[in-house]
């Protein structure tokens, strides 16, 4: 046995000791683990980890109205009406993302545990988010961060994300695309003996609920309603779960929860030849589809993150559609932000003109722009790879091959993926996990819960897959 494998044998107890979650105490079945369980073991409410957050400056963001937005996508609609279209500031947090509310819960338990330092395996904000508690709570910081293809080369946006985690004075190891990042984490938690501050965690997760509850209550207070509909980017699914928690909990039942991703389908997340032709690091289908379709593939033995219980609708927008979202933003309403939370803010663009004007639409959360962060290098990047760029209509846009800004507003629109297909692919690949061909009663419960759907139509895709209910 090589020094891979044996290391991934002991994957759940160097998580246990890194997290301090003993993730079997929480298996019900064959299949099945109890969830809410899981969450109700972090030990903070909710009003806890607001008081948590309160101490670190996190949380109470602006809630902003994008008038002009608003007011173009009315002139774009079909109807010429479109909902108001607002925007949750995230990025008036400490470290500039809605990214800080989940490692401020991870980083104030760490501290409290007595641990020494913490660590994070991330290519993006969340490991500035960390490094920047960190700080605050006096413990060290280390992050993984993948960042390069093979021949050492990197995105802007990436490598402008790991200075962000070295000026708040954290190690970031630099790691090519590949298998070997959770390596590479699991022995620095061992050798460390520091904090996972997982993004996986239900720590993390429960970080983000106090910004689904803010939304509800803001929304209702100003308005005498909650949003029809809240737009979230969608990657690992821990900013979908997070806030939908959060919007239940404030009694906003009916408010649609929409994940957005960028489309980068045809492009192979762990390809070293597929890593530099997308242009964006994350909150794209490279992330979303699998983490969707299978979300214990993290860090953790179980995922805190489950978008599939929470989702009500899934789009995709295209690269070139974000990049002119960013654009506009900065040019007709004077707020210049990074490419995560203009994701959505593109989906919201469509999304809006949905509905009749006294509707609200809530993007979720914005994030801090920086120089790799801004669409030129981003676009001067891909060019240097051979991406064409050019103004057209985005569908004509193949990932990998072209980027293609709309030459029109009217020309920006989402295209919904089928979640019964998702739905199917998680049932089909939790069977894999399973290894044998039947399932107790509680793994059918489970299953439903996971993909809302009925009893029977969980037990026909199962009976599909000669998986038998006991």
């Amino acid at each position: 046995m090589n020094k891979y494998e044996k290391l991934m044998e002991r994957k759940n107890e160097i998580m246990l000791k890194s997290v301090g979650i003993n993730f079997e105490k929480y298996e019900t079945g064959n299949l099945s683990f109890d969830y809410e369980w899981l969450m109700e073991d972090v030990g903070y409410s909710l009003n806890e980890v607001r008081d948590i957050q309160r101490e670190v400056g996190v949380g109470n963001t602006p809630l902003l109205e994008l008038k002009n937005i608003t007011k173009l996508a009315r002139k774009c609609s079909k109807t010429g009406r479109a909902a108001r279209i607002f925007i949750k500031d995230e990025s008036c947090n400490p470290s500039g993302s809605f990214k800080d509310r989940r490692a401020s819960i991870s980083v104030y338990d760490a501290m409290k545990r007595g641990y020494k330092g913490v660590g994070a395996a991330t290519s993006g904000n969340y490991g500035a988010a960390v490094a920047s508690q960190a700080n605050i709570r006096g413990l060290k910081c280390i992050i993984a961060n993948e960042c390069y293809d093979s021949r050492k080369v990197g995105q802007p946006e990436i490598l402008e994300k790991g200075r962000k985690c070295e000026g708040y004075g954290a190690e970031v190891i630099r790691l090519t695309v590949g298998p070997e990042l959770f390596y590479a984490y699991l022995k620095i938690l061992e050798d460390t003996g520091y904090y996972n501050a997982s993004l996986y965690s239900s720590y993390g997760i429960a970080g983000i609920e106090t910004l689904g509850d803010e939304i509800a209550k803001e929304c209702n207070e100003r308005f005498g309603k909650y949003p029809e509909a809240v737009i979230a980017t969608h990657a690992g699914g821990g900013n979908v779960t997070g806030t939908a928690r959060g919007l239940i909990k404030a009694g906003a039942l009916n408010t649609k929860i929409i994940g957005a991703s960028v489309d980068l389908s045809g492009l192979h997340m762990a390809s070293d030849i597929d890593f530099n032709k997308k242009s964006f690091t994350t909150g794209h289908t490279g992330f979303g589809i699998p983490f969707l379709t299978y979300p214990d593939r993290s860090d953790v033995p179980r995922s805190a993150a489950r978008p599939l219980r929470y989702l009500d609708r899934y789009v995709t927008i295209t690269q070139g559609e974000v990049f002119w979202m960013t654009e506009i933003l900065a040019q007709i309403e004077g707020l210049e932000r990074g490419p995560a939370g203009n994701t959505s803010l593109s989906a919201a663009f469509s999304i809006s003109q949905e509905y009749d004007d006294d509707a609200i639409i809530i993007v979720q959360e914005t994030e801090y722009t920086g120089a790799g962060k801004h669409l030129i290098p981003q676009l001067n990047f891909a060019k240097e790879n051979g991406i064409k760029v050019f103004i057209g209509d985005p569908k004509d846009q193949v990932p990998g091959e072209n980027i293609v800004i709309p030459s029109s507003p009217s020309l920006v629109s989402v295209i919904d993926v089928d979640m019964d297909n998702m739905r199917g692919s998680y049932i089909k690949n939790m069977i894999k996990r399973l290894g044998k061909d039947q399932v107790r009663e509680v793994d059918v419960e489970f299953l439903c819960k996971e993909t809302k759907m009925s009893k029977n139509e969980v037990a026909q895709i199962l009976r599909f897959h000669n998986v038998e209910i006991d």
